[in-house]
């Protein structure tokens, strides 16, 4: 029996005795299955195969980036967040081996796990149970989770508190229980629900990047009426992107821009 690692999306499943037929998360439109077809790997592969790592980088005080050398699957960026004594993992990444266990340990381990969207969940098990943190997700997005665990948590509503300091918001968009992270009223940790451009004055709002499949332009609207009453300054995102200043204005620029694009108001073409 083993727990099969989507190589495509880095998503690992239940116990079973032969691989999955296919990825819940890739055979889904807002995913895609690699055009060479289904592959299937576990978390014992990649460690005894050593071809990857895990880079940790301290951003800013209290915030430590982990991301996987060289790329596995998505590529996204999990970040442990520091709050008087509670670290907190938002987003997850595939690999973890006893490299990466001993780094976090250092750094005082992790109290809880939180998720912005199915896309991340990776193997969001494994960590909870080697550090015994709950994972929280949002209910809206219960039925995409591939592994159970007693760990996680389901929580509801637009916002729940997991520890003082640290705020999860449900925004949707990109799923309906989409959601981002609040930390001191000063940060947002968005994953992909929303993106930091190249530019990054500038974000983003997509229902499949992949695909190239844009929100409609009152869901971006409801989004960002959303996010006003929100406060925070400075904006990560899944790829290691950062707005670094006045994000909230940057936000509702951005958003305005994207309502402007789709209803054809932004430029003639």
């Amino acid at each position: 029996m083993e727990n099969y690692i989507c190589e495509t999306c880095g998503v690992q499943y239940d116990f079973s005795a032969n691989e999955p037929e296919q990825c819940l998360i890739c055979n889904e439109e807002r995913q895609y299955v690699n055009p060479n077809g289904q592959s299937w790997t576990t978390l014992q592969a990649m460690v005894e195969t050593g071809d990857f790592r895990n880079n940790f980088t301290q951003d800013e005080p209290g915030i430590y980036s982990i991301r996987t050398s060289p790329n596995f699957a998505i590529g996204q960026t999990a970040y442990l967040i520091h709050e008087d004594g509670y670290n907190m993992l938002w987003d997850c990444i595939t690999l973890l081996d006893s490299p990466t266990i001993e780094s976090v340990k250092e750094l005082g381990g992790i109290q809880a796990i939180a998720l912005s969207h199915p896309h991340h969940y990776s193997t969001q098990v494994e960590w909870a149970e080697v550090f015994d943190a709950p994972i929280y997700i949002h209910e809206d997005d219960r039925k995409w989770v591939t592994r159970p665990s007693e760990q996680l948590i389901f929580w509801s509503g637009e916002t729940y508190e997991v520890h003082g300091g640290l705020v999860l918001h449900r925004l949707g968009g990109h799923f309906k229980g989409a959601a981002i992270l609040q930390w001191k009223n000063s940060h947002l940790f968005t994953g992909d629900v929303v993106r930091v451009m190249a530019d990054p004055s500038w974000a983003s709002f997509m229902y499949s990047y992949p695909n190239f499949l844009p929100l409609p332009a009152k869901i971006v609207r409801r989004m960002a009426e959303q996010l006003k009453s929100v406060e925070f300054y400075r904006v990560y995102d899944a790829f290691h992107r950062t707005m670094r200043e006045n994000a909230n204005e940057q936000i509702q620029k951005s958003a305005q821009r994207y309502i402007d694009a789709i209803n054809g108001e932004l430029f003639s073409t």
